[in-house]
């Protein structure tokens, strides 16, 4: 309770009156709690200066300065309290000093207790009054700067902050940059240790930040290059991970916007961070914080699969990744795999779209990929995740690096059940590629990079090994599979054609007949009727 009470100091170079003064009335019923004493007018001076006391009482004559003196010098050097003047002497020309310099009132020796404690009381009330409208003026200017805050940040603020404006809010600068502060654990119902909160230590009377709360969100502007730097020393240690387990830095994820010179510009660094809070489906495992030039540029939408631009979210892009993987799967190239994954969060890190179009677009990848190899291994059973798991997952994931390692374990799951337990070579693999590839337009200088060799080297080791070039195997294996549609079913030769790979049928009828010596009609007609002489024996004539 001593610490709610007002505080009072008193000045007299007879010990004996400092004494009487303590005890003459009760003080602490009144509301005051002695502070501090003085004997002589210097030693008075320097103790008010330093204590800011609520109520100072001064005999008019001290040893080295006189009372009145005392409270002017005071006065002049910002002491704001109240002030009694003792005097033994009724002279009107010390109480016209004590007036002049703000004395609340003058009583002469010996000293009246009613009449001290009547002065005391009315102090008191008038420090109470005092004291509750300081309260509310703070409670009101606090509101104020909250909206003031707020509009800067929102950019609703009209007129703009004029430099008297920044002064009184002490939202003067050179520079600021906005920084938003949320639980790094996503599903945590505990609330967060805040940025705020660590930089409070440090931020006497506002100088580095100001700190207003916008949707439930923790939002800090530092200002000037004290606060920058601050933010520059805690993104140093999440980087290289400095703090101990259990820390409050553990907690913390963080978004900032980028540095700015105006207060009318603080509204594009509070953007920034904003944006990417809904951003942090592209960050990587344990990483606390995310900088504004981690923004996609917008200006470039077209599809584009180099590190830093960002990629239409087009039927095109998701039928060129898809036969890159399936390629890449097919040729167990796990390293290519590893790196077109890569390149694809990259990529699409700097996609503008919403995170939902996104995990859609990803969806859709994993279900393509997942229909061909069905078609091509139609004989293989392969651990698939059912499409409404696959669904499930991927729209359900916090974070993009959740699902390409999800994609990972599922290619990897395909490659281990087509694989051919058999290949001992890449030669093989090369082979047991084309068997189930060679009614695509499949080239040698397609596949090759999908090997790690150059098509010309491919070409050298294929004839060696196979015994024919690699144009006359592919020929090979699309006439035989012809020779069984001719045979099974009744498509029309062009359909054929196209079912094995060629596009021109004449080109297909210009090959069957260079390995089969007959047309595709031909091959057809004759196997109807040796079909036919099977089914139907001439009849055997008795001897």
């Amino acid at each position: 309770m001593a610490e709610n009470m007002a505080t009072i100091f008193i000045a007299d170079d007879e010990a004996s009156i400092r004494e009487g003064l303590k005890y003459i009335i009760d003080w602490e019923s009144l509301g005051f709690r002695l502070c501090g004493e003085a004997s002589n007018g210097e030693d008075a001076l320097t103790q008010i200066l330093a204590l800011h006391p609520d109520l100072v009482m001064l005999d008019v004559r001290m040893p080295r300065m006189r009372g009145t003196e005392v409270i002017r010098l005071a006065r002049e050097s910002g002491y704001q309290g109240k002030c009694i003047i003792l005097s033994g002497y009724s002279d009107f020309q010390y109480a016209q000093e004590a007036i002049k310099s703000g004395v609340s009132f003058y009583l002469t020796k010996p000293i009246d207790e009613e009449e001290l404690a009547h002065a005391v009381t009315q102090i008191g009330d008038a420090l109470s009054e005092e004291k509750k409208q300081s309260s509310h003026f703070t409670a009101y200017r606090n509101k104020a700067k909250q909206i003031v805050l707020y509009e800067l940040l929102a950019d609703k603020l009209n007129p703009p902050l004029s430099e008297a404006d920044c002064a009184h809010f002490r939202l003067d600068a050179e520079s600021y940059q906005v920084v938003i502060c949320e639980d790094f654990h996503t599903q945590s119902a505990a609330a967060p240790y805040t940025f705020a909160e660590l930089l409070k230590v440090t931020n006497k009377d506002n100088s580095i930040f100001e700190h207003v709360e916008i949707d439930g969100r923790d939002v800090v502007l530092l200002k000037g290059s004290l606060g920058l730097n601050r933010l520059a020393d805690f993104l140093e240690r999440f980087e290289e991970k400095t703090f101990q387990t259990g820390s409050p830095l553990e907690s913390m994820f963080l978004t900032y916007g980028r540095p700015v010179r105006l207060p009318e510009e603080i509204h594009l660094s509070y953007e920034d961070a904003d944006a990417l809070l809904h951003r942090r489906f592209f960050c990587s495992q344990d990483q606390h914080a995310m900088g504004y030039d981690m923004l996609p540029d917008v200006s470039d939408t077209e599809l584009s699969t180099s590190r830093h631009e960002p990629m239409r979210l087009s039927e095109d892009a998701l039928q060129n990744y898809s036969v890159q993987f399936i390629n890449y799967i097919q040729s167990y190239n796990r390293n290519m795999i590893a790196d077109a994954l890569s390149k694809l969060e990259i990529s699409l890190s700097h996609s503008p779209k919403p995170i939902s179009e996104i995990k859609l677009f990803l969806t859709d990848l994993y279900l393509q990929i997942k229909s061909e190899i069905k078609r091509n291994y139609v004989s293989i059973e392969i651990p698939f995740a059912t499409n409404s798991a696959a669904i499930k997952f991927i729209s359900g994931r916090n974070y993009l690096y959740e699902i390409t390692v999800f994609l990972s374990e599922q290619f990897d799951s395909i490659m281990n059940a087509i694989g051919n337990p058999s290949r001992d070579t890449v030669l093989d693999d090369v082979l047991y590629y084309i068997d189930h590839h060679f009614r695509d337009n499949i080239k040698l200088e397609t596949i090759a990079p999908l090997f790690g060799y150059s098509s010309a080297y491919l070409g050298k080791i294929f004839t060696k090994s196979a015994g024919e070039s690699f144009n006359s195997y592919i020929d090979h294996k699309r006439i035989e599979y012809s020779k069984q549609l001719l045979v099974e079913n009744n498509l029309k030769v062009y359909e054929i054609a196209e079912q094995v790979g060629y596009k021109n049928v004449d080109y297909f009828h210009k090959k069957f007949k260079k390995y089969v010596g007959i047309s595709p009609a031909e091959f057809r007609k004759g196997q109807e009727v040796e079909t036919t002489e099977k089914k139907y024996p001439p009849p055997q004539k008795n001897d």
